[in-house]
Order: C-alpha cells, then sequence, then structure tokens
C-alpha cells in the first residue's frame, strides 16, 4: 500500500499547482496591482473548463489508457507552463487588466489540469481498496493542497523575489518529472476496461449516474459546501490585502502556515476515517465548528474599518487562517472519502447499465461540484 500511496501523492501534488497558482498567487499578484477585485474575481471564469470533466471523461476510458491520457495531459501542462514563463498575467495600468495571452494560456492550463484530474480520480479509484480509503484520501487532500499551497503563496513567502518566468520554469521541470513517472509507474500500468463496457448512451448514462445510490445527495452537498469554502478560502486573503497587510504576509500565512495546519487536518480526518470508517457522522460536528471560524472571520472584517486596534485585529486575521484550513483539512477528507465511497458503490450499478467508463465520470462529476 505505501508505494501506491506515495506514488498518488507525488501526482496529486503536481495536479494542485495550477490550483493554487490561480485561487492564490494570481489573484495576490492582480489585487497588488491595483486590479479591481470584480476584474480578479473574472478571473475564476478561466476555471470553466473543470466543468466540463463530465463530458470527456469518457473519452479517457474510450480513447487509450487511463496511464496514457494522465502522462500525455502531464506534459501538455509543462508545454503550457513554458509558454507562461514568457507571459507574464500583469502588464501596462491596472486598467489593462490581464493580457489575453496569459488568459488564453492559463484557460488552457485548466482544461489541461481538468483532464489530468479525471484520468488520476481513475486510476485512484481502482488502485484504491474499500479499507485504503482512508490513507488513501488523506494522501490525497495532503499532497494537493501541498502542491496548492506552493504554488499559491508558499514560494512567494519563501523566496519574495522570485519572478512569475523562473516560476513557470521550475513549474515546467516539476509537470515533465511528473509526466514521465505516470508513464514508467509499474503501479499505473492497469488492465484497459472491458471493451464491452465501452458502449453506452449518453442519456442512459446519466441516467445510471443519478441511479448511485447516494449521489445526487453527495453532489447537492459538495456543490453548497464548496460554494461557501471557495469563497472563504479566496475573498478573504483578498480583504486583508485591502486593509493594508502585505502581499508577503499574506502569501506566508496563506501558504505556508496555512499547509500545515490544512495537512494536520487532513491527517486527522484519515485517522477518524481509520477508526469509525462513516464519514457523514464525522461531518456535522465539524461543519458547526466550520460556520463558527466563519462568522469569526467576517466580525473581524467588518471591524477592521471602524476600529483603531488596527495592528491586534490584524494579528486575529492572519492566525484567524490557521483554523480555517485546519477544519478545512478535515472536512476536505471527510468529503472526498465520502465521494469515493459513492464512486466504488457505482460499480454494480453502472455494470447493469452497460457502461464500465461512467466509473470515471461518476468521479469526476462529484469532483465537479467539489471544484466550482
Amino acid at each position: 500500500m505505501g508505494g501506491k500511496l506515495a506514488l498518488l501523492g507525488v501526482l496529486y501534488l503536481v495536479q494542485g499547482l495550477p490550483h493554487g497558482l490561480q485561487a492564490g498567487l494570481l489573484p495576490l499578484l492582480l489585487r497588488s496591482h491595483g486590479i479591481s477585485l470584480t476584474r480578479v474575481g473574472l478571473t475564476r471564469a478561466l476555471h470553466a473548463p473543470w466543468l466540463l470533466k463530465v463530458v470527456w471523461a469518457p473519452l479517457v476510458d474510450r480513447r487509450g489508457s487511463q496511464r496514457a491520457w494522465l502522462a500525455l495531459s502531464t506534459g501538455v501542462l509543462g508545454l503550457l507552463c513554458s509558454l507562461l514563463a514568457a507571459l507574464p498575467p500583469v502588464s501596462g495600468p491596472a486598467s489593462n487588466g490581464m493580457p489575453a495571452g496569459a488568459a488564453v494560456l492559463l484557460l488552457l492550463l485548466n482544461a489541461g489540469a481538468a483532464m489530468q484530474d479525471v484520468a488520476l480520480d481513475g486510476l485512484a479509484v481502482r488502485l484504491l481498496a474499500p479499507a485504503e480509503l482512508g490513507p488513501g484520501n488523506t494522501v490525497q487532500v495532503v499532497a494537493y493542497k501541498l502542491g496548492a499551497a506552493l504554488a499559491g503563496g508558499g514560494l512567494l513567502a519563501i523566496a519574495p523575489d522570485l519572478t512569475w518566468g523562473p516560476l513557470f520554469l521550475g513549474l515546467t521541470a516539476a509537470y515533465v518529472l511528473a509526466a514521465a513517472v505516470a508513464w514508467w509507474a509499474p503501479a499505473l500500468q492497469l488492465p484497459p476496461l472491458q471493451a464491452q463496457e465501452s458502449h453506452c448512451l449518453p442519456s442512459r448514462g446519466f441516467r445510471a449516474l443519478l441511479a448511485v445510490p447516494g449521489t445526487p445527495w453527495t453532489a447537492g452537498f459538495v456543490l453548497l459546501y464548496k460554494l461557501g469554502e471557495q469563497g472563504a478560502i479566496s475573498m478573504f486573503p483578498l480583504f486583508l490585502l485591502d486593509q493594508g497587510v502585505s502581499a508577503a504576509e499574506v502569501g506566508l500565512w496563506n501558504g505556508m502556515v496555512a499547509v500545515g495546519f490544512s495537512i494536520a487536518g487532513s491527517s486527522l480526518g484519515g485517522v477518524l476515517l481509520a477508526r469509525h470508517r462513516q464519514p457523514l457522522p464525522l461531518l456535522k460536528p465539524l461543519l458547526r465548528l466550520r460556520i463558527g471560524a466563519l462568522a469569526f472571520q467576517m466580525a473581524l472584517l467588518f471591524c477592521f474599518p471602524s476600529s483603531s486596534l488596527g495592528s491586534l485585529l490584524k494579528g486575529a486575521a492572519l492566525v484567524s487562517l490557521g483554523p480555517q484550513h485546519f477544519l478545512s483539512g478535515t472536512v476536505t477528507t471527510l468529503t472526498f472519502a465520502l465521494m469515493m465511497h459513492c464512486s466504488q458503490q457505482a460499480h454494480s450499478t453502472i455494470q447493469k447499465a452497460g457502461g464500465g467508463h461512467l466509473i470515471s465520470q461518476h468521479s469526476s462529476s462529484l469532483r465537479m461540484a467539489a471544484t466550482i
């Protein structure tokens, strides 16, 4: 099991890089150059390819192997990063916003990352046994968040003088190495899906997905939770930046410090899963705590403009990022375990519909809700 978890950890760490880059580092960079919060928020439209994962998931299984798609998409990400190294996302006055060339390349970067996610999720579902879901999802979430934190502010805190070009050249090297690992790793050389399972009408396939026990409820829960979670995690650092907190401080606390708390929270989630095996009863009290932490951060933002305790509130706001990411890590690990358990239950239901490729599509549908 250790070899499989190490391999998944490396691949999910690399997968987290573009998310951290665009959800963490890019908004800080744009906002520090005077671009409005509205324009910064509109960059989320570059994540649109993630909404199409459920559409091309069958293609990943019908054409070639999931391993080949994983290696190909990772290599394409390396190529796009090498091009982005020559196109900084900010040029000229703030009113010009992001250059069109950089925006297009970032959109393609999201498309490649979404394709990589489909292939890797499909392989993970087939690799992990039910007893391995706890440690497997812990590794998945911790590695993904570590990659996101490194690209989303951690590198800025470690090397404040790091420029856009060297950053993307380093990402290029990381993707090339990851593509080689994905292609030559023996654990990923799984047999292809059976040929008779590769023909299924789309309408029948979607009905089969919805027929899997727990799918509508799980997708709805994940969608609602991640809408609030992404809003809090993405916007709170920008509000701190507007209140005079430096980009280096935000990058440190929202990057390196936050990833430490997130790893601790995800590890706790894995321990809880190993003991109880049922994620749903564990989620209820944790979600109550998460709502309380969010209410505390909202109160801090309301007090900032009118309070004379500027330094105290600033310290409290930065420190609050730790518990925020700790609870997020715990809840995310439990939520991903809930999603993967639901996807593994899809085997028997989908076999009856005659579409084995829909297993990856089912996993991608749930992960699509988690991405929004």
